[in-house]
């Protein structure tokens, strides 16, 4: 197994590559997208990641990736590409689909695939599987191996946690399970276990669909001490004072391609209603909506107000909008005719306008905190307050300092 072929240069695909491109195995990275494809073959990438650019350099350099629009044979295709929901919460399997199509007319004898994209149990075995046996008569397990092995990374820290995290490999055989964890053992430091395909798959969307309900019950909690008059968060550290207690922090809402995602795939193929699963992902779906009602309450009454949205990203310390509930405030409160103006200095790729902070700031009558980003620690809030034609803050994070912040003559909100 010496020639990988990665299907999908995304936040994934692009990273992996770039790892067993390293580890001295001759990679070719593939794309539909013939703008990423372009940037890639001028040494530039298209996403901003930490340690990203430098180990794509390096592999791009001593030409062990390749990338281009087509897919060449391989001893091992690794698949990828996004899964994401359609308008029923069902997952949107057809860049899979598309990628086994590629596959199947360069797949060979004792070829290995391996699927990574997050995807409902039973995608590896019923559907690529499938569409591979039905396109060359080659059986799993018999004619080529075949595996699934999720990433398990997390946006701001993906080099790291590919080096460092457990992985799970799941196989359509003992066999296939083991030749995937030999590649991938060339560059993981964490331990590798072995199991089945829809185990392996199953582990991943259970591992997101717990922080959502984790989050959901934040949430709800956080919408309950409002009726009573109770602050959340002193609430939520007290109660983490037992040693068996963990409550995450509540929030506007859950984003990113993952928690907001992966708990609809679990559902996909149960039939089951009426779930705790469901409930929770409603929960959090309803968050920015509540978040907006709020926003709008607040300047209810100025003339031609404007908000100024602080952190565009679905959290913390990224560029990331994939998912960003941030989006739903925005356009909600635009549908309402409220001005909005958007300070993000991590985006860099979002077709919605972002401004600088100054030009964000003047004139505007609210500063909503959605996305706790360590560079707002460094804002005059002085200077800002100068700028503001009313001087109001809604904290979705609990990010500032009430005192501090009312010392400055803002009117503080938090959740």
């Amino acid at each position: 197994m010496e020639k990988i072929s990665v299907l999908g240069m995304g936040y994934v695909g692009l990273p992996t590559a770039c790892m067993l491109a390293n580890s001295g195995f001759k990679v070719s990275g593939v794309d539909i997208d013939k703008d990423i494809i372009n940037k890639l073959n001028f040494g530039k990438i298209h996403i901003e990641e930490p340690e990203l650019e430098k180990i794509f350099l390096k592999a791009f350099k001593n030409k062990k990736l390749k990338v281009s629009l087509e897919l060449g044979k391989s001893d091992v295709f690794i698949i990828a590409v996004p899964t994401p929901l359609n308008h029923r919460n069902k997952a949107d399997l057809s860049y899979v689909i598309n990628a086994v199509n590629k596959i199947t007319d360069k797949i060979e004898k004792g070829n290995l695939v391996i699927l990574e994209s997050t995807s409902p149990p039973g995608t590896t075995r019923n559907i690529v599987g499938k569409i591979i046996t039905s396109s060359t008569g080659f059986l799993a397990g018999k004619d080529y191996y075949l595996a699934f092995c999720p990433e398990r990374v997390l946006p701001g820290k993906i080099i790291y946690e590919l080096k460092n995290n457990d992985r799970i490999v799941g196989g359509v055989d003992r066999k296939s399970a083991e030749i995937t964890r030999d590649i991938y053992k060339t560059f993981v430091k964490g331990r590798i276990f072995l199991t089945n395909l829809e185990t392996s798959e199953f582990v991943k969307l259970a591992e997101n669909t717990y922080r959502d309900i984790n989050i959901a019950f934040a949430n709800e909690i956080s919408l309950i001490c409002g009726d009573y008059g109770i602050d959340v968060w002193e609430v939520i550290k007290y109660a983490n004072m037992h040693p068996r207690v963990n409550i995450l922090n509540p929030g506007p809402g859950v984003g990113g391609h993952c928690i907001a995602v992966d708990p609809w795939f679990i559902l996909e193929n149960t039939g089951r209603k009426d779930t705790l699963i469901e409930k929770s992902r409603n929960i959090n779906n309803n968050m920015p909506f509540i978040i907006s009602k709020r926003a709008e309450e607040i300047v209810r009454g100025y003339k031609k107000p404007k908000v100024t949205i602080f952190g565009f990203s679905y959290k913390e310390n990224v560029g990331d909008v994939r998912e960003s509930p941030a989006v739903v405030i925005n356009n909600k409160l635009t549908k309402k005719g409220i001005k909005v103006s958007i300070y993000d200095p991590l985006v860099i790729n979002t077709r919605y306008n972002l401004s600088g902070l100054e030009d964000s700031v003047d004139g505007s009558d609210l500063i909503l905190l959605f996305s706790g980003h360590s560079v707002f620690k460094e804002i005059d809030l002085a200077l800002v307050s100068d700028l503001m034609r009313n001087r109001n803050i809604f904290d979705t994070r609990n990010f500032f300092d009430k005192t501090t912040v009312e010392r400055l003559g803002f009117n503080y909100y938090n959740i």
